[in-house]
C-alpha cells in the first residue's frame, strides 16, 4: 500500500516538473524541488505510525533547507477525508487527493484538530459578503444558529468555527469567507528549530563516533553556523550559515545518496573520516576540521575542492 502511494506521489510530482529524490530508511521518503520550492514528504499508509523522533527530525531538516514538510497518507487510524488537513506531531497530514489539489493551488479550509473539524473565518471577507448580499446581523445569526454578537465577533476576528457552521456559511457566501490552509507554510504554534535541536543520544553509535559527531556539531556552532546532529538522514550533521549549507558525514564509507541529494539542495558535502579518505569529495580528519578558526576558511576549502 505504501509503495503504491509513494509511486503515485512521485509520478504526480514529476508531471508537475519537480525534480525528485527518493530515500530509504530516513525520516522523509521524498525530497522534491521545483525552482525555489522544496518539499520533504513522508509517505505512509497510516500517519499514526510515524514516531515523534522521526517527525521532529523531519521538521528540523526542513527548517535548515527552507522546505515544506508534509505527511501524505491513506489514513490516521481512520481514512483521511478529501480536502481536510490533519496534523501529526505538528506536521501537516493529508491524503493524496488533497495533496494534488494543494500543488495545483487549490487549498482546503477545513482542519481536524482536538476540537474536531473546524474552519478559520476571514472576518473582513465575511462582513463584505454579508453586506453585499443584504444580510443583517440578526438575519445571519438566525441562519447560522448563533447570536448577532457572535457574528460581530466572527467579523472582527479570524475565528474558528465548527464544521456545521462552516458549511452553513459556505452555502451562503462560498469558500471565499474562509482562510485557506497553506500546507506549504509553517504550522501555527510550531517552533521547529528550537524543538528539533535537542541533543540526541543513540545507542547505535559507538562511543567514539558519537563523540566525534557531537564535537563537530559543536565546532560548527563555534564557527558561527546553526548546526544539529541527525540520525534518520543520509548525513550526520546539517549546518547552515547565511546561504551556505553543509551536509556532513562522519564515516569512512560515503553514502551513495549524498551526491544527488546535495546537488538538489545546492549544498556542500563534507566527510570526516577516521582511517580511509574518501575520493572525489571534500574530506578531512577530525583534527583538520577542528583546526579551522574561521567559517570563511572552511567555506573556501569546500568551494575550492
Amino acid at each position: 500500500m505504501k509503495q503504491t502511494l509513494l509511486d503515485k506521489v512521485n509520478i504526480f510530482l514529476l508531471k508537475k516538473s519537480f525534480t525528485i529524490k527518493n530515500l530509504t530508511r530516513t525520516c522523509f521518503d521524498i525530497l522534491a524541488r521545483k525552482d525555489e520550492q522544496i518539499l520533504l514528504i513522508k509517505v505512509l499508509e497510516d500517519a499514526n505510525s510515524i514516531s515523534r523522533q522521526f517527525a521532529q527530525e523531519m521538521i528540523s531538516v526542513a527548517s535548515y533547507i527552507n522546505a515544506s514538510h508534509l505527511i501524505v497518507a491513506e489514513k490516521a487510524g481512520n481514512k483521511l477525508e478529501d480536502n481536510v488537513v490533519y496534523s501529526r506531531f505538528e506536521i501537516y497530514t493529508l491524503n493524496l487527493n488533497t495533496f494534488i489539489n494543494c500543488i495545483n493551488n487549490k487549498f482546503p479550509f477545513i482542519k481536524r484538530g482536538h476540537a474536531g473539524l473546524t474552519a478559520s473565518l476571514a472576518g473582513k471577507k465575511l462582513k463584505e459578503k454579508r453586506e453585499e448580499l443584504g444580510y443583517s446581523l440578526n438575519a445571519l445569526s438566525k441562519r447560522i444558529g448563533v447570536s448577532a454578537r457572535m457574528i460581530t465577533k466572527y467579523e472582527n476576528e479570524n475565528s474558528k468555527v465548527t464544521i456545521n457552521r462552516a458549511l452553513k456559511l459556505c452555502n451562503l457566501f462560498g469558500h471565499e469567507v474562509f482562510n485557506e490552509v497553506n500546507i506549504f507554510g509553517l504550522q501555527e504554534n510550531s517552533d521547529s528549530r528550537t524543538e528539533a535541536v535537542a541533543p540526541k543520544t543513540c545507542g547505535i553509535f559507538d562511543d567514539a563516533r558519537k563523540s566525534t559527531v557531537f564535537d563537530i556539531s559543536k565546532k560548527y556552532i563555534q564557527l558561527g553556523f546553526d548546526a544539529t546532529e541527525t540520525k534518520k538522514t543520509p548525513f550526520d550533521i546539517i549546518a547552515k550559515k547565511d546561504k551556505e549549507l553543509i551536509l556532513t558525514e562522519v564515516s569512512d564509507n560515503v553514502n551513495p545518496q549524498m551526491e544527488s541529494l546535495s546537488k538538489l539542495l545546492e549544498a556542500d558535502n563534507l566527510v570526516i573520516f577516521k582511517k580511509k579518505k574518501p575520493k572525489n569529495i571534500p574530506s578531512l580528519t577530525r583534527k583538520e576540521f577542528m583546526d579551522f578558526e574561521e567559517a570563511n576558511d572552511l567555506v573556501k576549502f569546500l568551494k575550492g575542492f
